[in-house]
This record gives C-alpha cells, sequence and structure tokens, in this order.
C-alpha cells in the first residue's frame, strides 16, 4: 500500500512533544513491513531545506480568507521513508512551531494549518501515484479528511483513499472563534452541532472524528477513557457515536535510541545479565546533580517531563515533606508552565539535599536519570501513553504510576513475583503517597528488588507490534473501498 501521513511535526525535522516522535518512527516500521510511506509536514524556520520540487515549486493554496503559495521541498530519505516539506514561508518561517517566544499561541494557527492541510492534499498530486491511506495526526490536520470529504470529494486521485486520524491527546482540540470558518473554505453549512461548531467556535478536532474514515489513540486505555464525560473534553458523544471506529494502539519506542546496553548518553552501558553499570550511573547521576558524597543505598526517585498540570506535580506539592522523611532523592528535569517551574525550584530551595532539579529540556540529562534512578514517577492526571515509563522499564528503572491511559496498559502492578511497577487509582496525595511507599518497601528487600527490575527489562514495546495493528487497520479500510467500487 501507499501510505502518507501528514503531520505537523516530525523528528528529526522538528519537534515539541510525542507527536514528533510517533510520526518518525510508525511510518519507518511500516515501511519494514513492505509499505511504501511518505511523510509530509510543514518546513519550519529550523527545518533544513530540501530540494524544490520544479513542477510543484508554486502552489496555490485557495484560502477564501485570501490565496496562499506554496512549494514542496523533497526532503531526506529515512529507511526507506520519503519526507516531503511544505514550503509556506509567511506561514511557517518562524521561531517556534505553535507558539511565540513568550509561550503565546500564533494568532493565525487556524489559518496555518488550514492552508497546511489544503497544501499537503494538492502536493500529493505532484510527487506519485495516488494513496490508499492518508494519516493524519491531531487537530493541527484534522481538516484534511474534511476537506477530502468536502472539496476533493469527486476528485479521481483520491478515489481510492481512506483516511486516519490519530488523537495524541484530545486536551488540545484546535478550538478557534466561529469567524474562522469563511476563512478556510469551508462552508457555513459546517457550523452546526453535527459538524465543526462547538460551543460557538470551530473545533478543528472534531471536524477529524466526524469526517475520518477511521480514529485511532495512542493506547487502549486511552481510547476508552476520551469517550467519557471524565476526560472527553466535551466531545465524548460525539466520540461514543463513531465507537465501531475507534481502536486504542499503544505507541512504540525507539530502542535503538533507548536501550541501556548500547546508550552512548549515559556513563556506564548495562544489561540484564549484567547491572554494575547502574550503579555507576546512579553516582555519575547524583554527582552530575551537585550531591558532593552520594549516599548510593538511598533510593533514587526519577522525573523527566513537561511541567504542566497535565503531570500531576501539585500531589508532590502535598508530599513533599513525606517523601524528605524516606530518605529518598527526587531528581527532576523538565520545563512548562510557570506555575510548576516554580514549584520545583521552591522544593530545590527548601530541600536542596534532596529535590535536585535542573528546569529545562535536556536529552542527554534525560537518558542519565533512567539510567541513574531506582524509580520513575509519572503521577499523571491522563496519560494518553506516556513514553517515559516505557523507557524506565528497559532500564531498569521501575516506574511508579496514575492507573491512567497507556500507564494503566504498559504498567503491570508487582505483587513480588510478577509484575512490573507500582500503580495508584486515586488522583490524591494519600495514593501517590501510598504508591510510592510499597515501592520502598520492595526496594529494601534486594531479591524482589531484582525481579522487578528484570520483569521490566524484559519487556519488548517497539514499533513492530504497534506497526502491524496499524497496517491491519489500513488493508480493512482499503477492502472496503474495493468493495464499493465492486457493489458501484
Amino acid at each position: 500500500m501507499r501510505i502518507v501521513f501528514i503531520a505537523s511535526e516530525c523528528v528529526p525535522f522538528s519537534k515539541t512533544g510525542g507527536l514528533a516522535d510517533v510520526v518518525g518512527a510508525l511510518p519507518e516500521a511500516l515501511q519494514a513491513l513492505g509499505h511504501k510511506v511518505e511523510v509530509i509536514i510543514p518546513r519550519y524556520r529550523a527545518t533544513k531545506p530540501g530540494t524544490i520540487l520544479p513542477h510543484a515549486s508554486n502552489l496555490t493554496v485557495p484560502l477564501t480568507s485570501g490565496f496562499k503559495s506554496a512549494a514542496i521541498q523533497r526532503g531526506d530519505i529515512i529507511k526507506g521513508v520519503q519526507h516531503y516539506f511544505v514550503d509556506c514561508p509567511e506561514l511557517f518561517d518562524r521561531d517556534g512551531l505553535y507558539q511565540t517566544k513568550d509561550g503565546k499561541d500564533y494568532p493565525d494557527n487556524a489559518l496555518r494549518f488550514a492552508a497546511f492541510s489544503l497544501a499537503a492534499l494538492e502536493a500529493l498530486k505532484h510527487v506519485s501515484e495516488s494513496p490508499e491511506i492518508i494519516h493524519c495526526h491531531d487537530w493541527q490536520t484534522s481538516l484534511a479528511p474534511v476537506y477530502l470529504k468536502r472539496l476533493y470529494a469527486s476528485d479521481p486521485f483520491f478515489r481510492q483513499t481512506s483516511t486516519v486520524l490519530t488523537i495524541h491527546n484530545l486536551g488540545y482540540p484546535g478550538l478557534f472563534p466561529a469567524e474562522v470558518l469563511s476563512q478556510i473554505t469551508l462552508d457555513s453549512d459546517l457550523f452546526n452541532i453535527d459538524g465543526l461548531e462547538f460551543f460557538g467556535k470551530v473545533n478543528f478536532l472534531k471536524g477529524g472524528i466526524l469526517f475520518s474514515d477511521f480514529i485511532t489513540t495512542v493506547s487502549r486505555r486511552y481510547a476508552a477513557e476520551i469517550q467519557t464525560p471524565e476526560l472527553g473534553y466535551g466531545l465524548d458523544g460525539v466520540l461514543r457515536s463513531r465507537a465501531d471506529r475507534i481502536q486504542g494502539i499503544l505507541n512504540g519506542v525507539d530502542y535503538e535510541a533507548w536501550n541501556p546496553a548500547t546508550d552512548r548518553l549515559i556513563p556506564a552501558r548495562y544489561t540484564p545479565q549484567n547491572l554494575e553499570g547502574k550503579k555507576a550511573c546512579k553516582k555519575a547521576l547524583l554527582m552530575r546533580m551537585g550531591v558532593t558524597q552520594p549516599a548510593l543505598d538511598r533510593p533514587v526517585i526519577g522525573i523527566v517531563s513537561r511541567f504542566a498540570i497535565q503531570k500531576g506535580f501539585d500531589l508532590i506539592s502535598e508530599i513533599a515533606e513525606e517523601l524528605v522523611k524516606t530518605g529518598v532523592y527526587i531528581v527532576a528535569l523538565g520545563a512548562g508552565e510557570p506555575k510548576y517551574e516554580q514549584l520545583f525550584r521552591e522544593l530545590a530551595a527548601q530541600y536542596p539535599d534532596r529535590f535536585l532539579v535542573k528546569i529545562a529540556y535536556d536529552n542527554e540529562l534525560a537518558h542519565q536519570i533512567e539510567a541513574g534512578s531506582d524509580i520513575f514517577l509519572m503521577p499523571s492526571r491522563y496519560e494518553p501513553c506516556g513514553l517515559n515509563q516505557i523507557y524506565s522499564l528497559k532500564y531498569g528503572t521501575v516506574p511508579v504510576v496514575r492507573a491512567t491511559g497507556g500507564l494503566d496498559d504498559t504498567i503491570q502492578e508487582f505483587d513480588g513475583k510478577e509484575g512490573t511497577g507500582f500503580k495508584f487509582s486515586d488522583y490524591s496525595a494519600a495514593a501517590l503517597l501510598g504508591a510510592i511507599q510499597k515501592a520502598l518497601e520492595f526496594y529494601r528487600r534486594p531479591a524482589a528488588w531484582a525481579q522487578v527490575m528484570q520483569n521490566g527489562m524484559s519487556q519488548d514495546f517497539s514499533w513492530t507490534v504497534s506497526a502491524r495493528s496499524y497496517a491491519e487497520i489500513y488493508e480493512r479500510l482499503r477492502a472496503a473501498k474495493v468493495r464499493t467500487k465492486m457493489a458501484s
């Protein structure tokens, strides 16, 4: 099959979060299964330019607010996957992907990503044959399925094309003022409860949910959670109406980058058969974070995260004193909302020999925290998939997580023999503290702790398994198109 990914970011070209990792890795896994896969993303200021395609050097993007001109560039081929860039400097030659330097959304984001979706569809008609699948991601490309069914419904090029939308985080739906609809080449009849209207605004993600042929999320548990009022963000009814077309597929991880046996970013490598290197990593981590005489018998709790309300850090402030009493070190790395950056700064100032904090994005330190910690903490309010808990398993760093979304799917409660970590359900400081205390009780039992470490390190969350699940969906959609064609 020919499969095309349309997305707003993709490693190694552009990244703000896990979406870029998925769009970088999943196409490669599908290509390895024998499919032809291409990726189309915007060319941002920080993206190294590709070669302009002569026959697609001046595409006209027909926005009703005013035509835009874009050029299609051929980017790198990575593990067989061809990447293309939509180059429209007026819209994408900016410092950030979605926000200004002071963290505010660009006011024209609706026009930017509507134009990108249109340009990507037009680009497909200039680069090769018709795709069987167009796979879109989050609100930024949710209009592509809408455009296909509204603007391109009679275009023979897309007659055999089906669309898949992956929701990576429903908490970011792409909400814009009602007047946006008249600017993005969509008719006003879509501004109703059965269309893109959402409490008086235009909801891009709702459009993708309604117009895509199939919807996926990034874990089984999250697929169920977003169909509830608690985590549905007002779209739970719409999602329930399409429940037969929704499937949760857990994200994979890149074990080439995240493997303690080969990781060049950590001070010592190690394997399940020889864990001596992990002890060296623990000592090096504590010394890097300013502990001159590390007490290696004390457990290290690691945190690597975006600092946001979603991640549950308000609970940590409630139990900070109790954590300090246990004698643990807490090593935290991240950046994000000023409120939570300030929280960690205050904890580090109050408990300088226990809370070891760096406010930043630091990939090397992230690897070193995974390798040097004994426990990894993710107390999220919700977590569509999560990757760090999966990295932690590979590094023999035992996760303590809230039983939500992908955290619940990937971590099994340790009972002394079976299981890979520790979970709590109630979103409360008491429940979090209880899970940490349970982990610490097992930490003081070396044989049991060695067992839970080994259990985690033996898990396999590679992309191959996930890619096969996506390929099965694509095959079903292609078969349905064939049946429809034969019936007509």
